[in-house]
Formats: structure tokens, sequence, C-alpha cells
């Protein structure tokens, strides 16, 4: 077992080798084919996020849990809800089912806290992903895993300097969501422009746009528009056009379509936090824990984020996101 455990850990640091990117290529194959890496307990892991229904951003972190999921000889299961209390009542079901570990998000902290508490002290492991990082640590979890909303934030307030940016709308689509407000602080923190908060019901697709449509209609000198989810970039750009606005589009997150339309110049730039990082380490910082107590971080966040993708970086990135990963 020992044997195998150095391979694996010694071969995720191998990139700069000569053969670590075959062995790689070998490791995902066998993943890819269910065929698990190490000869450990099949460990049963669940993530259970704040998701809303058909939100590709998540459907990421899932592609790079599973894949470590099979990495690791883990059962993995996965469950989501957008309201704090439900989301709350299906990491209580799988307590109940007594699971070997948790990944759970912590956009809505109050609704989480007594239940990340009671898988604590249940013995389950915890790590949290994406959200909550300021509160992940007190409230029990091994460590979190994600970018830091407020940097991110002002890395895009930074970005709109740079790019001559004087007026700027922030549309969030998940009221209550932490994270989302960080976002938006932290660009207005940096930014040298206005920006206001555009808040819009993230579940309705059409009246996203119908939102940013009237918005730029209302005020013409809006040069900027800040998304904070992939899915919602191309309302905005479609707003946009219907509202016959030049504002520029920008947006937090990465996919295919988003990947597209930089490369087209029709987004001006994304930020990415590597979803995919966020559910393969989770799964295998759970692993790891299992196996060899072992916890990254030193107490702080580990983070996958945030990255600036423009025109330029896009075109080397589309093949990754089109098969599901960045």
């Amino acid at each position: 077992m020992s044997a195998v455990l150095a391979a694996v850990l010694g071969a995720s640091l191998a990139g700069c080798s000569s053969t670590g990117g075959k062995r790689a290529e070998e490791r995902a194959a066998e993943a890819a084919s269910g065929k698990a890496a190490v000869n450990t307990p099949r460990w049963k892991v669940a993530m259970v996020t704040h998701s809303g229904d058909g939100d590709t951003f998540w459907d990421i972190v899932q592609n790079g849990a599973k894949q470590a999921a099979a990495k690791d000889n883990i059962d993995f299961l996965y469950a989501h809800s957008d309201e704090g209390q439900q989301q709350a009542q299906l990491v209580d079901s799988y307590i109940s089912k007594g699971v070997d570990g948790l990944i759970v998000t912590l956009a809505k902290p109050d609704a989480m806290k007594d239940i990340v508490a009671k898988a604590t002290k249940a013995g389950i492991p915890v790590i949290t992903v994406n959200s909550g990082s300021e509160v992940s640590k007190a409230f029990g979890a091994l460590t979190h895993i994600g970018q830091d909303e407020t940097i991110a934030g002002e890395a895009v307030g930074t970005e709109l300097n740079g790019r001559g940016k004087k007026k700027a709308i922030c549309v969030l689509h998940e009221q209550g969501n932490v994270g989302h407000e960080q976002r938006c602080a932290g660009a207005k923190k940096t930014f040298k422009g206005t920006m206001q908060n555009l808040y819009v019901d993230g579940t309705n697709m059409p009246d996203v746009q119908a939102s940013i449509e009237a918005k730029l209609q209302a005020d013409k000198s809006i040069d900027s528009v800040v998304t904070l989810g992939a899915p919602f970039a191309d309302a905005a750009v479609q707003a946009k056009q219907t509202a016959d606005s030049s504002a520029e589009v920008d947006t937090f997150d990465l996919n295919a379509k988003v990947a597209t339309a930089l490369t087209a110049g029709t987004l001006g730039f994304a930020v990415d936090q590597q979803p995919y990082l966020q559910g393969y380490e989770a799964v295998d910082l759970i692993w790891l824990y299992k196996y060899n107590l072992n916890v990254l971080g030193g107490g702080k966040p580990v983070l996958t984020g945030p990255q600036i993708i423009t025109k330029e970086d896009a075109p080397a990135l589309e093949k990754y996101t089109e098969r599901g990963t960045r």
C-alpha cells in the first residue's frame, strides 16, 4: 500500500519529468474506465452544494470529483439545493446513511453551521469548497478549497480599470449568497469608476435577460456588465444586443460557451476559479485524511483562483472546456 501511495503522490509532483505527463494520462485513462489506483476500502463520500438546477459550473466540479473518486476507490454521491435549509437537510440525510466523508459549500453559512457541527461530532471529516472560506475553520472543516471571493472581486475591479471602464453593474443571481456579495463588494473596492448591484432571479433566465436589458436601456453610460456565473454571461450578451448597448460583458467562471465567446470577442474577460480542481482536490483530500490523516492548507484556504482569462488565453483552453474539465 505504501508503494501505491508513493506512486500516486509522487507522480502528481512529476509534471516536469519526462514521464510525468505519460503517467498522468495513464492514470486518467484508468479513472475514466472506473479502475481504482489504490486498494484502500471503498469509502463513501457525499458532496452537497448550493447549486440551482442546470448550473454548468457544478457539472465541472462533479467531473473533477468523479475522476478523483474513481482513482481513489471512492463511492461518490452528489446532491444540491439552492435553499440553505434544504441543503442542510440533504447533508443530514447523508450523515444518517453513515458516509465516510462530506464535502459541502457554505454559500448560506447560517443554515449550514449546525449540520456541519453534527457531522464533525459524528466523526465524519468535512471539507468545504467554493464558498464559505471565512467560516470553514470555525465550523470545524478540515480545510477549504476554492477562491477567496473578495480577492476575486478585487481582481475584476482592477481589470476593469485597466480596460478604461467607468460605470459598471454587477449582476447578482442568487440573493442570500454571501460569496456573490463578496465578489461585487471586492470589485467595487478596487474599481475607480462607479458600480451598482443588480439583483435578478437566477432561476428564470428570461427574467435575467430582461432585467439587464432594462438597466442598459435606462442608462446608456454603463460600459461594463459583470455577471457572477457563466450561464448568465450569455443572457447579458443577449440583453446588450437588444438594448443596443456598447457595454462590455465580463463574467466570473469559465465553460465552453464562455471560452468561445472570449475567442470571438463577445466577452471581454472571465474569472476562472478552476472548479474541476475544487471537486478533484476535495475528494482526494478526504481520501488522504482517511488513509493517512493528511490535511492541506495549514489552517488557511487552499486557493484555486482567481485567474483572469482573456481573448488571448481562451483558444488554449477551449478543448478542456469542451470536455468539461475547465
